[in-house]
């Protein structure tokens, strides 16, 4: 079984299944406030934006969760791949410096005649999200804490227990935009990776 979504969408439009989600993220805020969860995950003050010209990924699963840090909580999807292989991978992220101004640093990697980019247990908090995805073998509205496709719930996020969740076999994003506060992995390989810092703001999009 495939699902296909296509064109530049925002989450609202990337998959309808993702209603669901964005309630159990505001569900969490709810929690937080009333003290029933702890957030114990801190985030920098500023998130960060990725493209990639295509990531494809086994194990994948999502599901809504809360990142927080000093600058509040963050409700945010996560997507976890036990494996994804990325095809010319940017990340920027913009620091604002007082009196100098902003500054950007610009990574780059798995780019023209390098090999792509390989993870590993890779985990993203996003809060935005354009792209062409495909699906295989898809399940919609699993509980969060009985997936067994994916990598399962990342170890400390914070999340409302046996919420809405989706996983499949494997996915393929294509011309991947995003904006996150988080991103972990237990292996992340980077060919070809090339770094610039510059004053101004040099974003990937």
């Amino acid at each position: 079984m495939e699902s296909v979504a296509r064109g530049g969408t925002r989450w609202k439009r990337f998959a309808v299944v993702m209603v669901p989600s964005v309630a159990a993220t505001a569900a969490i805020g709810v929690a937080l406030s009333q003290g029933a969860l702890a957030a114990s995950f801190s985030v920098s003050g500023q998130q960060f934006k990725v493209t990639a010209d295509q990531l494809d990924g086994t194990g994948f699963v999502q599901y809504g969760a809360m990142d927080s840090g000093k600058s509040g909580n963050h409700p945010v999807a996560v997507v976890g791949m036990e494996s994804a292989k990325i095809t010319n991978l940017c990340q920027s992220v913009v620091v604002p410096v007082p009196v100098f101004g902003d500054i950007s640093m610009v990574l780059k990697a798995g780019g023209k005649g390098s090999p792509r980019v390989e993870a590993k247990k890779l985990y993203i908090d996003a809060d935005d999200l354009r792209a062409n995805a495909t699906f295989t073998n898809v399940d919609i509205g699993v509980s969060v804490d009985r997936t067994t496709k994916g990598p399962g719930p990342a170890k400390g996020d914070k999340y409302v227990p046996d919420s809405f969740a989706q996983q499949a076999d494997k996915v393929r994003f294509t011309d991947v935009k995003q904006r996150a506060w988080a991103t972990t992995a237990g292996t992340f390989k980077l060919s070809g990776l090339g770094m610039s810092v510059k004053k101004g703001k040099h974003e990937c999009y």
